[in-house]
């Protein structure tokens, strides 16, 4: 599996915003996660997974992503900071 984790700083309307982005599911898709911090709640923790990095890559190139992505960075106060990468454990796989 592959993915990002990006630390985001929300501004008005930012959650709803992920929860329109996120509605979609394109190829490959796995899950996606939201963290909202507990001491700051206007950081965000957004976590998604697809099968592979080939479907990550294509989604990201994808004109429907990045048009999802300016309407989602309208309402962030900063650039998100992306960490992409392999996951290379999952607790909820059998065996």
């Amino acid at each position: 599996m592959y993915g990002t984790i990006a630390k985001l700083k929300a501004g008005p309307g930012a959650l709803e915003a992920i929860q329109v982005m996120e509605s979609r599911r394109p190829a490959g898709f796995v899950a996606s996660y939201v963290l909202q911090a507990e001491t700051e709640p206007d950081e965000l923790w957004f976590v998604v997974i697809f099968e592979n990095k080939a479907a990550y890559d294509a989604n990201a190139a994808s004109p429907q992503q990045d048009q999802e992505y300016w309407a989602l960075r309208t309402h962030l106060l900063a650039d998100p900071e992306w960490h992409d990468g392999r996951y290379v454990f999952d607790s909820n796989q059998a065996g």
